[in-house]
């Protein structure tokens, strides 16, 4: 709430800074204005006189000119100002208010109060936009890069793949004091950008150790070029760790244990690619029992995608009543699979007209309920479900409650909702009911947290540049694009009359101008009369 108390206040303090520095400018040209005027011992009438004469000697050409180029320029800023909202999501005349005008202006009130609010700032922009590994990130070489070699695109963007170098240094090699020699060459290898430079470094460290698991892993990744082929690799990865295991006790519950849990994981992905559904399964369960600590890397995921393939609903159910507790933290895949149980209970029989007249039951209150609370969750997920927006190959990381999640789901999820009769149908007469529950979700939510503001942001770095990210909620144009807009056609507006019709456009500034200047001769006639002419020449001499 801070935060957008604090975005809010900007945007407000921003709008401030221009309008105080329009009214400066203002004040700056009036005093250059008098200063000019007093240096002549001209009356001020005679001044006023001799602007209206200046300005009736103005051909409509000037006029044209003037109005033409005003056109041109806020023109020029209005298409950078929406390139740069496209972009980054906000306004560069805004951002440079806040950043720049505000400070010199006195908008910071107290520099330690400063530098805490915008540390608290981070601090929740942090925790908000924290990303995650994708518990079902495909294989780099079997399937991102067929797609590559197809279509021409990367479907991987470069922080998604710095993420993944730097989970895997943390994760397979641990502390660098106790690095073998084939460690330090896996842990250049994570760290190169060219695929064909990491798995060189991989038979390097193999050359150098037979039994070296960390590399036959990155060859299985992203050498192989089927599932097949990789699930050999991983095999021979797992005998290899196996073995160092047993032979180096010390690290047995370190580095290498992750290693192995890893390998295990990717195995079980591997015979369920591959159709060897009930054996992934067991696998998994396994691993889950093995390791209950390591609940962090989200194996109960994988283990609901399986069980959805095998139809198993009530294993399914039996995840769920572990893994979705109010202490637990929530994902679009736990949240959308309660939701599509509840929902399949009843959606074979629902029709919109039928459930209008007499009303929901209790067993489709609880279905639509699910439905919004996985909604409020992840407001993304249904246009992908409905097929109202085009999937992509999900990313190897994932920002919970953002678009990049939604799209891990529904490209893997998508056929089990297919699969429930109904499901999809009874998710498009109800999906859009959430946002009238939560209208002002960045400020206040129903049953999560409000929604963070950051999605955005950290879903440009993790998609593709290929993919239109979608924004939740809605942002409206910034007030300078608006401003620029209506400016630019203004003044090509005048342009486009004060050339087709000059002599009336003319007739037009002429009134206009004596219109404005009316009040100033007015002005300059009373100070005339209160003030002697000889105080005149002494400010002129001045």
């Amino acid at each position: 709430m801070t935060c957008l108390m604090t975005v809010g206040c900007g945007k407000l303090k921003s709008w401030l800074c221009w309008s105080w520095t329009y009214i400066c400018a203002l004040w700056f040209a009036m005093v250059l204005t008098m200063v000019y005027v007093l240096r002549s011992p001209l009356k001020l009438q005679e001044t006023v006189n001799a602007a209206s004469v200046f300005l009736n000697t103005l051909t409509p050409k000037f006029y044209v000119a003037l109005t033409g180029t005003s056109s041109l320029i806020s023109g020029l800023i209005l298409i950078f100002e929406w390139w740069y909202f496209r972009k980054y999501g906000t306004s560069f005349i805004e951002q440079v208010s806040v950043s720049h005008l505000r400070p010199l202006l006195g908008g910071v009130e107290n520099s330690s109060s400063a530098v805490n609010g915008i540390c608290s700032y981070y601090f929740i922009f942090l925790s908000e936009c924290k990303v995650w590994r994708n518990p079902l990130n495909l294989f780099r070489g079997a399937e991102y890069s067929r797609y590559t070699w197809v279509m021409g695109k990367e479907p991987l963007t470069y922080y998604d793949m710095n993420l993944s170098a730097q989970d895997h240094q943390t994760f397979f090699l641990g502390d660098t004091q106790q690095l073998r020699p084939e460690d330090s060459v896996m842990q250049k290898a994570w760290r190169e950008r060219n695929p064909q430079a990491r798995i060189q470094a991989a038979y390097q460290a193999i050359e150098m150790n037979r039994e070296c698991a960390a590399a036959y892993v990155l060859l299985a990744e992203e050498e192989a070029t089927t599932i097949t082929e990789a699930e050999r690799l991983f095999k021979q990865a797992l005998k290899s760790g196996m073995e160092l295991s047993h032979s180096h006790t010390y690290i047995a519950t370190g580095k290498d244990t992750n290693l192995v849990v890893y390998i295990k994981r990717r195995l079980a992905m591997c015979a369920r690619k591959l159709g060897r559904i009930k054996e992934a399964v067991k696998m998994m369960r396994d691993l889950m029992k093995e390791f209950p600590l390591l609940g962090m890397l989200n194996i109960h995921e994988n283990l609901l995608e399986a069980l959805l393939e095998l139809q198993a609903y009530a294993d399914v159910q039996a995840v769920l009543a572990k893994y979705d507790d109010i202490s637990l933290p929530k994902s679009a895949t736990i949240c959308y699979t309660s939701a599509l149980l509840k929902a399949r209970a009843v959606s074979d029989k629902f029709s919109p007209e039928a459930a209008s007249r007499r009303g929901l039951s209790t067993a489709e209150m609880n279905a639509v309920e699910a439905i919004h609370r996985a909604v409020e969750f992840n407001p993304h997920v249904p246009k992908y479900l409905l097929e109202m927006k085009s999937l992509i190959l999900p990313p190897e990381h994932i920002l919970k409650r953002g678009d990049s999640e939604a799209v891990a789901y529904a490209f893997f999820h998508l056929q089990h909702w297919k699969r429930a009769e109904g499901a999809l149908n009874l998710l498009h007469c109800t999906w859009e009911g959430t946002f009238r529950i939560i209208p002002y979700p960045l400020e206040k939510g129903h049953l999560f947290y409000p929604y963070p503001g950051c999605t955005e942001t950290a879903d440009r770095e993790l998609l593709p540049s290929f993919h239109e990210v979608s924004v939740y909620p809605k942002k409206e144009l910034p007030f300078f694009i608006l401003f620029t807009a209506g400016l630019c056609s203004f003044c090509a507006m005048l342009a486009m009359l004060t050339h087709q019709f000059p002599e009336l456009m003319g007739v037009f500034v002429k009134a206009f101008f004596s219109t404005l200047f009316a009040p100033l001769g007015f002005f300059a006639d009373k100070m005339e009369s209160f003030m002697p002419s000889c105080l005149w020449h002494q400010l002129a001499n001045v």
